[in-house]
């Protein structure tokens, strides 16, 4: 039988992730699991995320089973507190020997974008890392409300997914699909930290999920940008401008339309992943109906690929014969393989001992 897919064994862990939206938490403790590691966030006394290994050193009860009290977590079976860098402050069985050893793994943590995300390595964690929305506070630039999505697949069936701009032809019939979305050639662009995958579609109708956004019609220039950077965070451009004023050879027309897809794929396991979104467009900003219809589309659709990529994951696990790649795999092709050079170097540089390290 054919190996799997690459990258499919282990994670990328020297990144910055999404552990949900910045309304997901507050002063509760909030089990997750990243990774493959079970994590417990909450928010301190001054509302700032703190994550932490979701085990208490003794007997290794969950602290998302205890309570919160300011800045810190208190197991629910001994009492037993850590304050938000894992240090254990407080023993109330034995309070005048408080366990040297009873620590935790604390997890850098910030609220950026509207998001908590979680560093999930052993290296210096620089919020400067994450990624860079430039025009998020741009009041000319409308914004959707957050989207989070539970997907029962391995996360890069996902990743190759949003490397593909042919799928929307038979998968989102009545939102993304349009004309040239089956077969117009692709463009391939590959970077240190991503993968691009495009193409022009010339003259013709917009799909149903962008029709009634555009000032101009009935025909246009459309562009299909998927693009991926590590570790899996995916920007879907969509361009749109009268026809004859787009093409890769010109400047953006000063008419076009953009819309920006901001997804953020955080593993859960081997076969779980969480999927956060959100839209970004240079019109319409304070058309709060449109920006809900926006989102309620793109709810629709992303059930879709949910439906598609559940079962994806089944049939591949589940296989009895050998699967194939199409050349519109190419660009996903191409991330995996970067995820897998990215893990197997990780793995080199791990110290002895590390769990990570074979």
């Amino acid at each position: 039988m054919r190996d799997d897919l690459a990258g499919g064994e282990g994670f990328l862990r020297e990144y910055w992730y999404v552990a949900g939206r910045s309304e997901d938490f507050d002063a509760s403790p909030t089990a997750l699991t990243i990774l493959g590691e079970p994590i417990v966030v909450f928010r301190g006394a001054q509302g700032e995320p703190i994550v932490l290994e979701d085990a208490c050193p003794h007997r290794k009860l969950p602290l998302s089973r205890g309570t919160v009290s300011g800045s810190t977590v208190i197991c629910g079976y001994h009492g037993l507190t850590f304050d938000g860098s894992g240090a254990c402050v407080a023993a109330p069985t034995q309070p005048d020997s408080v366990p040297s050893r009873a620590r935790v793994r604390a997890y850098p943590a910030v609220d950026r974008w509207g998001f908590v995300w979680v560093w999930t390595g052993a290296g210096t964690a620089d919020p400067a890392d994450i990624i860079d929305i430039p025009q998020f506070d741009n009041p000319e630039w409308g914004r959707t409300p957050k989207g989070a999505l539970e997907m029962g697949c391995h996360y890069l069936y996902i990743t190759d997914n949003l490397l593909d701009p042919s799928h929307v032809a038979w998968v989102h019939l009545t939102s993304f699909a349009g004309a040239g979305t089956d077969n117009r050639p692709l463009e391939i662009d590959v970077t240190e930290d991503g993968v691009t995958v495009s193409r022009w579609i010339p003259d013709e109708p917009a799909p149903p999920y962008y029709a009634a956004m555009l000032p101009f019609g009935p025909t246009c220039d459309r562009k299909q940008h998927y693009e991926m950077r590590l570790p899996s965070t995916a920007l879907n451009l969509s361009v749109y401008t009268p026809s004859g004023e787009g093409g890769g050879h010109r400047p953006l027309s000063p008419n076009a339309f953009l819309n920006i897809n901001y997804n953020f794929i955080t593993p859960v396991d081997a076969t779980r992943t969480r999927y956060f979104w959100f839209q970004h467009r240079n019109m319409h900003a304070d058309d709060t109906a449109l920006s809900q219809r926006m989102f309620d589309g793109a709810v629709m659709a992303f059930n879709e690929d949910k439906d598609v990529l559940e079962r994806v994951q089944a049939g591949m696990a589940g296989r009895t014969s050998p699967y194939l790649n199409l050349g519109l795999d190419a660009g996903a092709m191409r991330f995996r393989a970067m995820v897998a050079r990215g893990i197997a170097a990780e793995a080199a540089a791990a110290p002895r001992g590390h769990p990570d390290r074979a």
